[in-house]
């Protein structure tokens, strides 16, 4: 904030407080002469002109003191405006440090955690939008680069079945990440959870499993499942797309010739499932982040994927008021999901 703010700003508050005095003074005033006038008071103790002369002086002394100390009760104001400034021109960085009242103190940390929730939404922007673009420049070139190829004359069948067979596993991944982000961006604008019913999810994940027989028998994955009948409610559709991502996930994952296992467990008023895998596990430091927009636990990108998967389950358990949670070792990991059964 520029130097004549600042003194704009001291000059309202002191001519705010000159017309306080001021009004304080005629009444004063004004009322010893009522008083004098009914004979309350002798006139000849209290002069008219003295009076006069000391309201006046009251009101000159008090000014100047108004004015000069007016700049701290101003403080605070001046510096939360200073980093509201700074925040508006990008400047995610600026705190605040309110000394005095308690309610000051506590507009000082409603401030700083509010600068930091925006600078923690401003970095995930960034990330967002920097992955988004990585994740779609990739499969864009190599089909670029792939159909260009097949443009030579010196290509053997072999070589040109190779190049389509890539481009068309690149568009498919294409097509899949614009899926995601659209379905993503979908239930990211939900906040309210629409077809709700009560359904058998126990049935739900035999027919999943069906759907993924060609992944499981790829890397000779058998499945564990052994369950009740057990129900949960929810919305069909969306809670079907959850364990097509975790299964899908734990497929990915899983050692060639592995299995996973699906446990279900009912409580008083919720439905416990946990699907574990025995890959090699999940880090710390990636545990942190395994529900953020296209993070990738294999940094190599030895695996498929986007990173688009988990954001999606943890979007649409959040919805459904349930919980999930990962545990993790070098022998797999365990997610477990719990949602209302009634």
């Amino acid at each position: 904030m520029s130097k004549m703010k600042y003194f704009r700003m001291t000059f309202v508050f002191a001519f705010v407080v000159f017309i306080i005095m001021c009004a304080t003074m005629v009444l004063t005033f004004c009322g010893a002469n009522l008083l004098a006038h009914f004979g309350i008071i002798e006139g000849g103790r209290f002069d008219r002109f003295p009076l006069m002369a000391f309201c006046i002086a009251s009101i000159i002394v008090g000014t100047v003191i108004a004015f000069v100390f007016g700049d701290k009760p101003l403080r605070p104001l001046r510096d939360i405006m200073d980093a509201v400034d700074k925040i508006a021109d990008g400047d995610y960085s600026a705190r605040v440090n309110l000394k005095g009242t308690e309610e000051l103190r506590q507009l000082s940390d409603k401030f700083n955690h509010m600068a930091s929730e925006l600078g923690s939404v401003e970095m995930l922007r960034s990330d967002f939008v920097s992955n988004f673009s990585h994740e779609f420049k990739t499969p864009i070139v190599s089909i670029r680069g792939f159909a260009k190829a097949l443009k030579w004359d010196d290509l053997t069948p072999e070589e040109k079945d190779e190049y389509l067979d890539i481009i068309i596993s690149e568009s498919e991944r294409l097509s899949e990440l614009s899926a995601n982000v659209l379905y993503l961006s979908k239930i990211e604008k939900q906040s309210i959870l629409t077809d709700k019913k009560k359904f058998n999810v126990s049935e739900q994940i035999r027919l999943v499993v069906a759907l993924l027989d060609k992944k499981l028998s790829e890397k000779k994955i058998d499945v564990i499942f052994e369950s009740k009948e057990y129900f949960v409610v929810g919305n069909e559709e969306m809670l079907k797309q959850v364990w097509i991502n975790l299964l899908d996930n734990a497929i990915k994952f899983s050692p060639e010739g592995s299995s996973i296992e699906i446990r279900i467990r009912s409580f008083a008023d919720t439905a416990v499932i946990k699907i574990a895998d025995h890959g090699k596990g999940i880090s710390p430091e990636a545990k942190t982040h395994i529900f953020d927009k296209f993070y990738q636990c294999d940094l190599s990108h030895s695996t498929s994927g986007n990173g688009l998967g988990l954001a999606i389950v943890k979007k649409i358990i959040d919805l459904h008021g349930g919980s999930i949670s990962v545990n993790s070792s070098d022998k797999g990991s365990t997610f477990g999901i719990t949602l209302n059964n009634k």
